[in-house]
């Protein structure tokens, strides 16, 4: 099996994603899919694409629920993709060591050299993140575009993944979450950052921002909890969210 660095990584590269402007226009999954077809994890196959039942390797997928009911009830668009977690078991089950994280920034790659395509890692991993590719045999997976974001011949604003900087309404933010300095780690601290189903254990790099309370004042705003002290009644009140409760039961189904 494959062991994780030894020490935690102290820069941890991830995502931030607005629940609540996410319009789930699915950009950020068709720039994914077209940065990715020639990229590290290239290519990315697709089968009967304009059939009946088309399948593909996509590394971000956007799922839309109904949340609430009457004057609470909302559509919410759910981006989701390979979370970085800081202790994965889908690098741990992984017999060849073809699934690894990295020391340097906390990514979570494939080595597709290594990887015999037995899915260990996509039944280990809960959020459903792994992909497996029937043309070639191998597991793929988010790579956080790391020939994106570490690529000196683009400019820097541009070194960021394909989704984050295709988002038409700015849902998507790329930082460093190991540094609480950083804007990504601010804005998690702003908004109440979630962890997707944090019970599991795995402490994800991603973090999700809640949508916030409506104005008709039926729930408390963000203002209101985060004026709150006490570090144990925060964790409840976000524990607590209807929204963020209703997701967990949804994936763990």
């Amino acid at each position: 099996m494959t062991s994780l660095p030894s020490e935690p990584a102290t820069r941890r590269l991830g995502l931030v994603i607005d629940l609540d402007i996410c319009v789930g226009c699915h950009a950020c999954a068709v720039n994914c899919k077209e940065w990715n077809a020639g990229g590290h994890m290239a290519p990315l196959t697709d089968f009967d694409a304009f059939g009946e039942k088309p399948s593909g390797v996509w590394f971000n997928r956007i799922h839309t629920f109904e949340a609430g009911e009457g004057a609470d009830g909302r559509t919410v668009h759910f981006p989701k993709s390979c979370l970085h977690c800081e202790t994965p078991d889908c690098v741990t089950v992984c017999p060849t060591g073809a699934s690894y994280k990295r020391a340097a920034d906390g990514i979570v790659l494939i080595n597709e050299d290594m990887c015999i395509g037995c899915k260990l890692c996509s039944w280990a991993c809960p959020y459903g993140a792994r992909e497996y590719d029937e043309d070639v045999g191998v597991m793929k997976k988010c790579t956080l575009c790391v020939d994106r974001i570490y690529n000196e011949t683009l400019a820097e604003v541009e070194r960021v993944p394909a989704c984050v900087s295709t988002c038409p309404v700015g849902a998507r933010h790329f930082g460093d979450l190991g540094d609480p300095q950083s804007s990504v780690s601010q804005l998690v601290a702003e908004r109440e950052g979630y962890d997707l189903m944090p019970e599991m254990g795995y402490r994800p790099t991603n973090k999700y921002l809640p949508p916030r309370p409506r104005r008709n004042g039926s729930t408390a705003s963000c203002a209101s909890k985060a004026a709150q002290s006490e570090p144990d009644v925060e964790a409840a009140a976000l524990a607590n969210h209807p929204f963020l409760r209703w997701v967990d039961r949804l994936l763990t189904r």
